[in-house]
């Protein structure tokens, strides 16, 4: 019984996730990243499920994200060259600024699914992605 009561008692801790992003262009920006823990809302803005802004200071940055319980998690990156909080995108939808989602999945027609970003967050995690346009 007192196993049980200590036990009770313990701090329940986050996996640690680290997301070390490479090929930052410009300098004097903001790196965006969304973060969602659904497949029905992947992508889509009022459904973020965590977000978080790095200002940029060199063309390789590092964020320390402790704050994600375990479960499966996608993400999109893309760096805000214009500050305008949006990632700015041509007529048809295509991104205009540098981008990339978990698992470095590359679209070519479409947008990507939850299923191809997905990542499993259960214990500590380094994740290495690379900025870059879209390119057909």
């Amino acid at each position: 019984m007192c196993f049980l009561l200590l036990t009770s008692f313990a701090p329940i801790t986050n996996p640690k996730l680290t997301i070390e992003i490479h090929n930052i262009e410009v300098l004097k920006s903001n790196i965006r990243i969304g973060i969602f823990d659904k497949h029905g809302t992947f992508l889509k803005e009022a459904s973020v499920f965590k977000g978080y802004i790095i200002p940029v200071k060199k063309t390789t940055e590092r964020i320390v994200i402790n704050d994600l319980p375990k479960g499966e998690y996608a993400f999109i990156i893309y760096q805000d060259k214009d500050s305008n909080g949006k990632l700015n995108e041509n007529a048809i939808g295509v991104p205009k600024e540098p981008f990339v989602f978990s698992n470095n999945v590359r679209p070519k027609f479409s947008k990507p699914t939850f299923e191809e970003c997905k990542f499993s967050l259960t214990s500590d995690r380094v994740i290495k992605v690379r900025l870059d346009y879209y390119k057909k």
